[in-house]
């Protein structure tokens, strides 16, 4: 398969519908990516392994181990490079199944290819971290340092997606503060959709559920979310 001397970064894409796979190819080597195009699962497994690319574009619908097999399996390795599904099944299972395994976004075919090009861009914002690190942040037992990129729930260190990381970042730099989903995908994502809204609630949960009972993310019904301290009274 062909690959451009990266400059922004080497993308690798498994895809097996040829024309999709070029149509990607082209459009993330015009804005400056390297690109290395798999078509199944197996073999985009070992060119994760072999070439450590900065991020994966990942066909639910492939081949022999489906896309969601393959994240499945990089995230058990502990191989956190940001995945970007592309789907061609419009319905929110698919989609939340995949981000709850740890996918940083999707799409859904037929797509735009200046919007893939730039869910990568903002995908690969998010993995590379803050250009000015900050301070620790600190609320209730949690403890997130921007610049190591490392979240600490009392004695346990968390392992989060970029995405993850970055949502938690974000509000717990505004304590107290209620953020709405769209202003959260705007924010952190760096679009904003109505479609796209459920995407914050999955990423949420999947927050809550690494930080177990010392989550200070708090819903607020018809709203959004806000980070504050959890009281001891607090289920």
């Amino acid at each position: 398969m062909p690959t451009d001397m990266p400059s922004r970064g080497l993308i690798l894409v498994i895809e097996d519908e040829p024309a999709i796979a070029e149509l990607i190819r082209l459009n993330l080597a015009g804005a400056g990516f390297g690109v290395r195009l798999e078509r199944d699962g197996e073999a985009g497994l070992a060119a994760v392994g072999r070439l450590r690319p900065a991020a994966v574009i990942l066909d639910v619908g492939l081949p022999g181990i489906d896309g969601i097999e393959v994240c499945r399996r990089l995230r058990a390795a502990q191989d956190w490079t940001p995945v970007l599904f592309v789907t061609a099944r419009d319905d929110e299972v698919d989609r939340i199944v995949g981000l709850e395994l740890g996918a940083d976004d999707y799409v859904t075919k037929p797509f735009s290819p200046r919007e893939l090009v730039a869910r990568v861009a903002s995908v690969l914002r998010r993995s590379q971290g803050l250009a000015d690190g900050g301070a620790p942040l600190r609320v209730g037992s949690i403890r997130l340092d921007p610049a190591e990129r490392r979240v600490h729930a009392g004695d346990r260190e968390i392992t989060l997606t970029a995405t993850e990381f970055d949502l938690l970042a974000y509000l717990m730099r505004r304590p107290g503060r209620v953020f709405g989903r769209e202003q959260l995908l705007s924010a952190v994502w760096g679009y904003s959709a109505i479609a796209g809204a459920r995407t914050v609630d999955v990423h949420i949960a999947q927050v809550r559920a690494k930080l177990r009972d010392d989550s200070p993310i708090r819903t607020v019904r018809g709203v959004g979310y806000a980070v504050e301290p959890r009281s001891p009274d607090q289920a």
